[in-house]
């Protein structure tokens, strides 16, 4: 084992020690698949280890409220509560003691180091100021890391123009929100008569949807803005997030395994899958004492390799970051179909402003339309390259610009009718 790995597993046997004495969630869920933290004799022996799924942690909530019984430290020391949207249900809710808090802030601010932020920058913080953990991650790394920053949120009907004035103003070096948000921040400084290069942007880092990663959308807004653009992000329940980053090279996200620990599974076994193989990732905190999450599943997709990167970090990276979610790919007529790769394809069409798809059953056909906001020369050039890219004939309806929602955080841009 070399001294990188050896590291790893040290803090690994520590992380499944800990919950082993403290938590009698994984200490029940380990005695039942008649594993112990002795079973654990090397890296890959993680993988004998159950996964969890946020449908555990919610069970769990709900007998042992608040926290559930995976909280391994007194009530006491929890200092911050955050939590998921709960846009699905009831949130889940982390608590978070004093010492995680700062741990969290030290692997921000290495992470956002590598993305290229410094010391000098300023950040503009666009997105919710709420239970959602991402502009809290960057504004605790930020601080760590002694750059200025711009708490400006995002989510608010009508914040987008003030946002834009207030940057315009201030000329914040760096931005944090979703790409959706990014793109939305360009359009309406264009109908002010702006030019979003002249903001000044350096670094945009973002999270919260694939985009950053899709090809198309990362050329689209280095172009618009003239700034590099950053894919970060992994769960909101394995904060510190941005363990799944990209470093200034733009070239996939890196998995820092000395913070969280990732194996990219299959989706049926959950036993790690080969390097150049798609999976879904499986992350273990390696740092936690609060709330550990050891093999949590994500049912998110991607594909992982460890070819070396030329900023010199030895980690595995994922090539394409973050691009699906196995529960979000769509079936029509036989066909899985993965909505970023219809993204990929419209984003790479600069005259469109915006898109939705809406998937419907016409006489017990399946049928998708995308909506575009676009002038009608593009409609053949558009279902030529979606037939290119995933086999399908679909239908092209031109809309008017302004047409379609626009958004201020996550967008929702497939709509299924047939159910």
């Amino acid at each position: 084992m070399d001294s990188d790995n050896n590291l790893i597993f040290n803090k690994l046997k520590s992380q499944l020690e800990w919950a082993w004495e403290k938590s009698p969630f994984y200490r029940e869920k380990w005695e039942k698949a008649g594993i112990s933290p002795d079973t654990l004799k090397t890296l890959s022996d993680l993988s004998k280890f159950p996964v969890i799924t946020k449908e555990d942690l919610r069970l769990s909530q709900k007998l042992h409220p608040p926290y559930g019984d995976y909280l391994c430290v007194p009530k006491k020391e929890v200092i911050r509560i955050h939590g998921t949207s709960g846009t699905t249900g009831t949130p889940t809710i982390f608590g978070i003691s004093k010492e995680d808090w700062e741990k969290i802030g030290e692997a921000h601010a290495r992470i956002m180091s590598a993305a290229g932020i410094r010391p000098s920058d300023t950040i503009f913080i666009g997105s919710p100021f709420s239970l959602y953990m991402g502009s809290w991650g960057v504004l605790k790394g930020a601080e760590h890391l002694g750059a200025t920053v711009l708490p400006f949120g995002a989510g608010i009907s009508g914040q987008t123009a003030i946002a834009v004035d207030l940057i315009n103003r201030l000329k914040p070096t760096c931005f944090y929100g979703t790409p959706s948000y990014a793109l939305r921040i360009a359009e309406v400084a264009q109908e002010k008569g702006m030019n979003p290069r002249d903001f000044g942007f350096r670094v945009m880092f973002f999270s919260g949807e694939p985009g950053a990663g899709i090809p198309s959308t990362k050329k689209k807004i280095r172009d618009i803005f003239g700034s590099s653009c950053i894919d970060m992000g992994s769960m909101a329940e394995m904060t510190p997030w941005m363990t799944n980053a990209e470093c200034q090279e733009e070239n996939g996200m890196h998995l820092w395994q000395d913070i969280v620990y990732t194996e990219v599974c299959d989706p049926q076994t959950f036993k790690p899958v080969p390097y150049g193989k798609e999976g879904t990732p499986i992350y273990t905190h390696l740092e936690r004492k609060s709330q550990p999450m050891i093999r949590l599943l994500s049912g998110d997709l991607t594909y992982w390799d460890n070819a070396p990167c030329p900023c010199g970090r030895n980690y595995p990276r994922l090539p394409k970051g973050i691009y699906g979610r196995i529960d979000n790919i769509v079936v029509i007529r036989g066909h899985n179909i993965n909505p970023a790769i219809i993204e990929d394809v419209i984003r790479s069409i600069p005259t469109i402003k915006e898109f939705r798809i809406i998937i419907s059953r016409e006489r017990e056909t399946d049928e998708y339309t995308v909506e575009v906001e676009a002038t009608k020369e593009i409609k053949d050039n558009l279902s030529k390259r979606l037939i290119e890219a995933i086999g399908l004939r679909p239908k092209i309806k031109i809309v008017k610009d302004g047409t379609l929602p626009r958004t201020e955080f996550k967008a929702k841009r497939v709509i299924d009718n047939r159910v």
